[in-house]
């Protein structure tokens, strides 16, 4: 146990200077987090730990597509999801199909194992690749069906997963009876997501207290998580349901107090989360090597370049006819959602990043069969599922930028940046006249006196003088100026509130209650930066 807390300390260290390295070097934390994992499992001094499949699958995967669902909104989502459900149930079904027969015909490895292996390495991590995209400005609709598929792909995965362990374990299966569980699986995890949702939101809301909403929100991944797992689904179909439902219905029943504390806090969680699973992952090696030298290999090594070349090209083989062939079926799609610009689907079928999910279904294939055999090429299908996952993440991860670069695709996401910011100005002052005919009728129709109006009205008028007229590159630069001054600003008062509670002028108290408003009005300057988008 103390040696255990010994590497979670150490993990810690190193996670915090990994991030450090990566910001000043401007790379994807999770590459050099993982490469970081693997330097520090070949420490001569350092114990060896085995990752436990269940700590990935049950504590650790809920929160985290629990998170990325409340952060997607519920109309994209349900805008793109045609090509959502075509990349993470048709592509993860095609790709694990080609790596079965390509594993099965090529390297004689039976085909139910081929299935295994393809379900394992089938699904693209959602967590590195959306971290670079995120600041290469991808256009949004991109960034919206990465996101999409990265919420469900791992749902139809896992279920491939346990039909494939389920026939091996049994040696029988039945295609019609799989096709009934799946159908029934999505439908009732759909639900039971939603009636989770439901009655978690009305629970923090009569709470009126953060702190135990805070709390609610945290349990509520794993309840829905875990029930559905429980009973032989996958969880993450009814998790992504019940984060899609708060996001579209938690923010007028979610106070805003819980909103600021819960965003800190789930920001801090998943940062966490992420960096130590990359950090994990890497540290595998050591583990994973050790078992690779009772098998040849040339032979592995073969079986682990052919994978990942399937796994990438069958991601291209996929994406541009699911992308072109229902537009020439359909007139009316044609018209409605025309055929996008190449680069945007060789940009999707390029981050094909595989992640921790695919490591932890790894690590929890069984150790034996049910007649008490060996469970037949499990360290084999170890070593070529982290293969798939070093290769992908740091060849795809690292020219990732590369890519985006050279199609020309981070211009036109900053360009919508700019219409996206114009459309959130605009909606702002529509906001703010709202409020200010709201409060011309309370004035005639209460009895309000001219203090109370007056100080309403200058709070309306600071709101609206902070919004740019335009965002052609004059205002740009003097909000940004402003803004910047203005931090200057509140440096200055809190010098000011120290020096004053060090003379015995005010109470700590009092200087809590002083510095959290400084603080709010630094949060709400963060909140109104535009971006570095060229104007």
């Amino acid at each position: 146990m103390e040696a255990h807390f010994q590497i979670f300390l150490i993990l810690l260290a190193v996670l915090a200077g990994t991030a450090l390295v990566a910001r000043r070097a401007n790379l994807a934390p999770a590459i050099l987090m993982m490469l970081a994992g693997i330097a520090l499992a070949f420490v001569p001094t350092m114990p060896a730990f085995a990752l436990p499949p269940e700590l990935v699958l049950l504590v650790v995967l809920p929160p985290l597509i629990y998170s990325s669902s409340v952060a997607m909104s519920w109309r994209e989502f349900k805008r793109n999801l045609r090509p959502i459900v075509l990349l993470a149930v048709g592509c993860v079904i095609f790709t694990a199909t080609l790596v079965a027969t390509a594993t099965h015909v090529l390297l004689g490895l039976p085909w139910s194992l081929g299935f295994l292996l393809g379900a394992i390495v089938a699904p693209p991590d959602v967590v590195a690749p959306l971290a670079i995209a995120r600041r290469l400005h991808l256009p949004r609709r991109v960034m919206v069906i990465l996101e999409g598929e990265g919420l469900a792909n791992d749902a139809t995965a896992l279920i491939l997963y346990r039909f494939a362990v389920a026939a091996i374990m049994t040696g029988t299966f039945s295609f019609p009876v799989a096709a009934g569980e799946f159908a029934a699986i999505v439908v009732g995890e759909i639900a039971f997501g939603i009636g989770v949702g439901w009655l978690m939101l009305r629970a923090r809301h009569y709470s009126r207290d953060p702190q135990v909403e805070i709390t609610l929100s945290l349990l509520t991944p794993y309840l829905a998580y875990w029930i559905p797992e429980h009973v032989g689904g996958s969880g993450v179909i009814a998790t992504v349901a019940c984060g899609l439902y708060m996001s579209w219905n938690g923010p007028l029943w979610i106070s805003s107090a819980t909103r600021l504390q819960g965003v800190f806090f789930w920001d801090l969680v998943v940062y966490l989360i992420e960096g130590m699973l990359f950090l994990l992952t890497g540290f595998q090696m050591r583990l994973i090597y050790e078992k690779s030298k009772a098998f040849p290999l040339d032979e592995i090594m073969i079986a682990t370049a052919l994978v990942v070349a399937i796994v990438v090209i069958a991601r291209f083989a996929w994406t541009f006819p699911a992308t072109i062939l229902p537009r020439l079926l359909s007139s009316s799609l044609r018209a409605r959602d025309p055929l996008p610009p190449w680069q945007q689907t060789f940009i999707i079928g390029f981050t094909g990043v595989r992640g921790t999910v695919s490591l932890a279904t790894a690590l929890a294939l069984p150790l034996t069969l049910s007649t008490g055999d060996a469970f037949p090429y499990r360290d084999e299908i170890l070593f070529v599922a982290f293969g798939v996952i070093f290769f992908t993440l740091i060849g795809l991860g690292l020219t990732l930028p590369l890519v985006v670069r050279g199609l020309g695709l981070g211009q036109e996401g900053r360009a919508e940046h700019v219409r996206e910011h114009e459309q959130e100005i605009a909606a702002r002052r529509e906001v703010l006249d709202r409020a200010l005919r709201s409060l011309e009728t309370m004035t005639n129709d209460r009895e309000l006196s001219d203090e109370v109006v007056r100080l309403l009205r200058a709070r309306h008028e600071v709101r609206a003088n902070q919004l740019p007229e335009t965002l052609n590159p004059d205002d740009y630069d003097a909000s940004a100026l402003g803004i910047e001054l203005t931090r200057e600003l509140i440096g200055v008062e809190r010098k000011t509130i120290h020096v004053m509670l060090r003379d015995g002028k005010i109470t700590d108290e009092t200087r809590r209650r002083i510095e959290r408003d400084l603080d709010l009005e630094e949060a709400s300057l963060a909140n109104r930066e535009y971006g570095q988008a060229p104007l």
